[in-house]
């Protein structure tokens, strides 16, 4: 099984899965949409993805990331933010609702973690994903990664949106 160690508050965990590359074919996922409706990869055709990847909505880091990707995207034609957490699908409706944005689209991890494993983000300690963000060509190749050590720091929000516009 494939590990590293990741970190919360400067605390060492551990991420179990698989880590990718720049280069390879995303893995298909089965998550969970906010109405408990089964949603694959292949759900979201032949457009570019941006990939969020949070531990909770409900923390200021993860609040501000999934903000900011749903933002600055809703104004890209062809390009879709799937944002995935294990927090229930309940918990992400309402977050959504909370937050202005209805139509963000967030994607539940938390029946089999999964999704966690197969881009290698599970937080074995905690059953939490670790923060990482994933850009997906229209065929569904990784073209952009960013997984990040410390949990409680934010992405590259300008080199992500950049890659991401240089598939679209």
């Amino acid at each position: 099984m494939n590990t590293r160690t990741v970190y919360m508050h400067g605390n060492p965990l551990t991420a179990r899965g698989k880590k990718l590359s720049v280069g390879d074919q995303a893995p298909e996922f089965k998550l969970l949409d906010n109405a408990l409706g089964m949603k694959t990869l292949a759900d979201y055709g032949e457009v570019v993805k941006l990939i969020s990847v949070v531990p909770s909505l409900d923390t200021g880091v993860c609040d501000l990331q999934t903000r900011h990707f749903n933002e600055d995207v809703a104004e890209m034609s062809g390009a879709v933010v799937l944002t995935v957490s294990v927090d229930l699908p309940f918990a992400q409706k309402r977050w959504c609702g909370n937050a202005g944005l209805d139509t963000a689209i967030t994607l539940s991890d938390h029946r089999d973690v999964s999704f966690g494993e197969a881009y290698g983000v599970l937080i074995e300690e905690l059953r939490l994903l670790a923060r990482a963000v994933f850009v997906l060509d229209r065929e569904n190749k990784i073209t952009y990664i960013e997984y990040l050590e410390e949990m409680t720091e934010h992405p590259n929000y300008d080199t992500a949106l950049k890659a991401l516009q240089a598939v679209l």
